[in-house]
């Protein structure tokens, strides 16, 4: 039986509007047709190189993109859209947020006040800091007196402070060793077990294989697959899309094999498929539009997958 879907994203475009050539303005698309679903339970890593526009994703779910953004398509949480209003009204309470700058604490509170926030507690903070080895001195700390790593455990105790429904990480480990980064990914899969879903951003698909149920591969803007976490972990004959391989290939465990090309600039996109230039396989059916389709268990963009 299906689990709910808590978020579900379709056909996802986000552009700025800002100057380009001169003194003309116009509108830079950043993010084109992109779609996912989260179920109960769940975590699905969004996983990609950097620069790819993975991060913009959780600030156009979240509305926390800058006033020159436009957003197009439909975001929809429990099964109802998620506007402007509501996301303020969840974030901080079902919804949490892992941002990928520590420069989202506030700099003139002591990091223990922000922990607890409004519906926390002391004796919860202090639960949550020791889990990640932080200190009753590091809470009275402001946050320029703390060290990348340690602000890094002050978001992540953040969100993990009450039992959210949602939780959205972008990058939640970049500053942590390896044991603390695993222990952090661990505590996701506590809370995904009892019924937290979790939309986990990252570069990092190694610590993701630890964790995640399915994975969502992220090219030039959009999601070229999302495949069970075991295709990934069976080897690239088991994906489906000719990036999603590459990409299991560049890991350091297989050699680091080089991908000649790179990634297309936003304002200059090529017609159709967007891997078209770097692919193998690419002839003339490329070159229309590429939908996503479901393919063996898991959803692909490229009309060559079987």
């Amino acid at each position: 039986m299906n689990k709910e879907i808590i978020l579900k994203v379709d056909d996802l475009v986000v552009a700025f509007h800002m100057y380009q050539k001169g003194f003309r303005k116009g509108n830079l698309e950043v993010i084109h047709a992109l779609s996912l679903d989260i179920r109960k339970g769940e975590i699905l890593a969004v996983v990609g190189s950097s620069g790819s526009g993975k991060s913009l994703l959780a600030g156009a779910v979240l509305n926390l993109l800058p006033g020159n953004a436009r957003v197009q398509g439909s975001i929809t949480y429990k099964g109802e859209p998620l506007d402007a209003g509501k996301c303020k009204r969840y974030l901080g309470t079902e919804i949490a947020f892992i941002p990928q700058s520590v420069d989202y604490l506030d700099p003139l509170m002591r990091v223990e006040k922000q922990v607890i926030g409004v519906r926390g507690t002391p004796k919860r903070q202090k639960e949550v800091f020791r889990r990640y080895q932080l200190s009753d001195e590091a809470g009275k700390m402001y946050p320029f007196q703390l060290s990348g790593g340690m602000a890094r455990r002050v978001l992540i105790s953040s969100a993990v402070m009450e039992h959210p429904d949602l939780i959205i990480a972008d990058e939640p480990t970049p500053g942590l060793n390896v044991e603390m980064a695993m222990e952090t990914l661990n505590h996701f899969r506590e809370l995904a077990d009892s019924g937290t879903s979790v939309l986990m951003i990252t570069h990092d698909i190694d610590l993701a294989f630890h964790v995640a149920d399915r994975i969502a591969v992220f090219y030039a803007g959009t999601i070229v697959e999302t495949a069970p976490t075991a295709d990934f972990l069976a080897g690239k004959d088991a994906l489906r899309h000719p990036y999603s391989r590459a990409f299991i290939d560049a890991l350091p465990q297989n050699g680091f094999m080089p991908l000649p090309g790179s990634q297309p600039y936003a304002g200059n996109l090529p017609e159709g498929c967007l891997f078209a230039d770097r692919c193998e396989c690419c002839d003339e059916a490329c070159k229309g539009e590429i939908a996503m389709r479901t393919v063996r268990n898991g959803k692909v963009r490229c009309v060559h997958a079987t």
